[in-house]
């Protein structure tokens, strides 16, 4: 696609896809063919997709919490909760490390190093050796 997408096109995507609409009506909602909405999604979720280590701000039952991503899974992420920036009432609702639903995040915040920076541990994605490649040649011809 040659055509850059406007600021609105970008925030319609983004807010549509945090809601869990369709591909398809997201197209719609776009004025556009199905397979340049395709192409249009797909830009979006790249750039909005958080990485292992980004530091978020979320709402659970209605209170504002904040941590750093910790495992990104498919649609969520692993995050540990940083308590002084949180709302302190949740403390007894939900554990130290919580899952949060992309849809669920709602903007990524830059704090200086918190407390509890010291324990948190990152998990680094797997490395995923697809049957066929080289790389899955190599790495089964070591085992």
């Amino acid at each position: 696609m040659s055509k850059k997408l406007s600021d609105g096109q970008r925030s319609l995507i983004e807010k549509e896809l945090r809601r869990g609409t369709s591909k398809s009506r997201i197209a719609s909602l776009l004025d556009v063919d199905y397979d340049t909405g395709l192409e249009m999604i797909e830009s979006v979720k790249l750039a909005i997709r958080p990485e292992i280590g980004d530091k978020i701000t979320f709402k659970f039952r209605e209170s504002s919490m904040t941590g750093i991503i910790t495992k990104l899974l498919s649609n969520s992420a692993v995050v540990d909760i940083y308590w002084q920036e949180s709302d302190m009432m949740m403390q007894d609702i939900i554990e130290e490390k919580t899952i949060v639903n992309f849809k669920d995040i709602i903007d990524f915040v830059s704090l200086p190093p918190q407390e509890e920076d010291k324990h948190v541990i990152l998990d680094p994605q797997p490395t995923v050796h697809l049957k066929g490649t080289k790389e899955y040649d190599t790495y089964t011809e070591e085992d």
